[in-house]
């Protein structure tokens, strides 16, 4: 970042934007960030950090007592599954060590959480939680002209967790990797977010008015992805009209829409250009030779010497690729600069054709109601009014599509809203809701944080500590506040029983990865390869994490569907939990189930019932069986009852489905 763009980033920091309309306010999430001041507190033994500070004065303002620090084990297995989504025997410490040292000191819990997040499974899990948010699919449209393998997108999204690539960076690359200066090849895998866009079917037969329609619905789906993910505002409510609740107009949703106008989905190469040249001129040779092939199979009359001719015509192919270096490797779901317009057929033809042409970016005009086919003034390709720059106006995206400063304008001009969405994002991963309860919509049509001290506090922390995410985790899981247990006291229910105060931990289900992974770790078959191609997850034999697992966009695996999987045909903040039948079939009736079950019994090593039921416990929930417990399990085995359908119970139990 040059000099100049650091001071005016600091000073947006500091200052703030400069209001678009003087008399009405900009909200609350544009405004500037600064380090708050702690506030008093009475219970001064309490805190641990500067975030315990803020909630213990919001408790005792309400007359409310945080609530004890958990147990060890508790905490253990919470740090772990929040961190990795894997139980702790499978990634810290072991499980002996969780059981027989209750009260571990505070440095230890520290070098676990450090522990944690140097595992390459961190990066897995919360990878996840960002693939939620770009609508991620392995498997798109099939018109979709781009069909390179959108694992690689899956790939680098965990990479780039696991280095802790500046949240900022991470922003930008996504977006505009490709025209950074210096940029890796290699890193265009991040441009995923914007090359496995939702397509939708046109059918070009139709005329341009009604293709128009699809194509500018196509813009406010990427409008709308981009506006909640790192702005956390409905961008898409401004196509019509000036948005009814945000600083957001017409003309801005306009002036940013012409940056995906500016946009085709392609497959590009992640190598750089001397390394792709002879595989591009390969790749064409081998179009050409299969041309033939193809041409010769269909000839009528068959030549007399069919077989021997495409048996030659085979050969060269595979000669082709067998001696090009790095033939096979795979291009990456991406967009390159290519400017849209949707025009009739030539003269004669009826339809509509899509013309691309490269290299080029155009304005948008206003769309009358949002109809394409009503336009009025053109509006040229800028920031956010709300956000203007040094100068007092939004910035010009007019370097080609403009995508690299519309990404740099989110981190530089807008870094106070994008900072607190994604610190806001983080929190509610940790304690099951955020400090702001609608996390993709920041603006006065969303809740009001129930702690704006805090999330600008830590927000500001957060930028100033070079926007790194591992930092944020830290400070979050090191304070006090993370570390109480679930023991809510009976004013705590009666006064706040959305515990949006945080006086205790609130109980929470696992997502259906993090359950599915700890089944196949409490029976030893998990799978920890990191990344590469999909495997089917309605094969009951496939053991990898479940992070891996095959995603279509317009046909979901039934496992994901009926245990609140998002749909990925849309931007997903939030996932709905419901307790349905069907999950309750899934764990009696599944043949998933049925072979964790046999593994689980299989693979116990105890000399009899009784060591099996402790090793069992130990597995699942890392902790000993209780004498009830132990007698309950060994009155049904030795009543005639089997170790797989016992070995069912315990795997479908709420306590393994739960987090304490």
């Amino acid at each position: 970042m040059s000099r100049s763009n650091v001071l005016a980033l600091a000073g947006f920091l500091l200052l703030g934007p400069a209001a678009a309309d003087e008399s009405k306010p900009l909200p609350w999430s544009f405004q500037p960030l600064r380090e708050q001041p702690l506030p008093e507190v009475k219970n001064i033994a309490w805190p641990q950090n500067r975030i315990d500070h803020f909630i213990l004065a919001e408790l005792e303002k309400n007359g409310l007592s945080p609530a004890p620090e958990a147990d060890a084990r508790t905490l253990h297995r919470r740090l772990s599954f929040d961190l990795t989504g894997l139980p702790p025997g499978a990634v810290i410490g072991d499980q002996s060590s969780v059981i027989s040292n209750p009260t571990p000191p505070t440095t230890d819990y520290r070098s676990l959480i450090t522990e944690a997040l140097a595992s390459p499974y961190y990066g897995e899990r919360w990878a996840r939680h960002w693939l939620d948010l770009a609508r991620y699919a392995d498997v798109t449209e099939s018109w979709s002209d781009a069909k390179s393998p959108a694992w690689l997108y899956r790939d680098w999204v965990i990479a780039a967790f696991n280095s802790d690539l500046p949240y900022d960076q991470f922003v930008v690359q996504q977006l505009a990797n490709d025209l950074l200066p210096g940029s890796n090849p290699a890193d265009n895998a991040a441009l995923g977010f914007l090359g496995l866009s939702p397509s939708y079917w046109k059918e070009l037969q139709l005329p341009p008015e009604i293709i128009s329609v699809t194509v500018a619905e196509e813009w406010e789906e990427k409008m709308d992805a981009f506006g909640r993910t790192f702005l956390g505002l409905t961008l898409g409510c401004a196509r019509c009209h000036d948005h009814k609740s945000d600083p957001v107009t017409a003309e801005d949703y306009y002036a940013i829409a012409g940056v995906f106008a500016s946009v085709q989905l392609v497959d590009r190469p992640v190598l750089d250009e001397m390394a792709w040249a002879p595989i591009r001129e390969a790749r064409a040779k081998v179009k050409t030779v299969e041309g033939k092939r193809d041409a010769l199979k269909k000839a009528k009359p068959a030549p007399a010497d069919l077989k021997e001719r495409l048996a030659a015509l085979e050969k060269e192919i595979a000669a082709i690729r067998e001696t090009t270096p790095k033939y096979h490797t795979a291009t990456a779901p991406a967009v390159m600069e290519a400017a849209l317009f949707v025009k009739p057929k030539d003269k004669g033809e009826h339809g509509t054709k899509l013309d691309y042409i490269p290299g080029m970016a155009r304005d948008l005009p206003l769309h009358e109601r949002g109809d394409p086919n009503q336009p009025g003034k053109v509006v040229p390709r800028r920031f956010l009014s709300a956000f203007p720059g040094p100068d007092g106006s939004p910035r010009s995206l007019d370097h080609g599509s403009g995508r690299l400063e519309l990404a740099r304008a989110l981190v530089e001009e807008a870094a106070p809203l994008s900072a607190r969405v994604i610190v806001n994002r983080v929190w509610k991963h940790h304690f099951g809701h955020g400090l702001v309860p609608t996390p993709s919509e920041f603006g006065p049509a969303g809740e009001a944080p129930t702690h704006p001290a805090l999330l600008d506090d830590l927000a500001a922390r957060f930028v100033a500590k070079g926007w790194s995410l591992k930092w944020l985790h830290r400070e979050i899981l090191a304070s006090a506040t993370w570390q109480q247990s679930s023991l809510a006291s009976d004013g705590a229910m009666a006064r706040d029983p959305q515990n949006h105060l945080y006086s205790h931990t609130s109980q929470r289900r696992l997502d259906v990865e993090a359950w599915r992974d700890a089944l196949l770790a409490a029976t030893g078959e998990l799978d920890l390869k990191i990344g590469g191609e999909p495997f089917a997850l309605e094969d009951p034999k496939a053991t990898r994490r479940t992070v891996y697992g095959l995603v279509k966009r317009r046909e979901l695996d039934e496992m994901l569907r009926i245990h609140d999987f998002p749909d990925p045909i849309a931007h997903s903040s939030t996932r709905t939990e419901t307790a349905t039948p069907l999950q309750q079939l899934f764990s009696l009736n599944s043949p998933f189930i049925f072979a964790r079950s046999e593994a689980l019994a299989a693979s116990l090593k105890g000399q009899d019932d009784t060591a099996k039921i402790h090793e069992a416990y130990q597995r699942l929930f890392q902790r000993e069986p209780s004498a009830r417990e132990h007698e309950l399990g060994l009155a049904y085995l030795q009543g005639g009852g089997t170790w797989p359908a016992y070995a069912q119970v315990l795997l479908t139990s709420n306590e393994l489905l739960y987090l304490d």
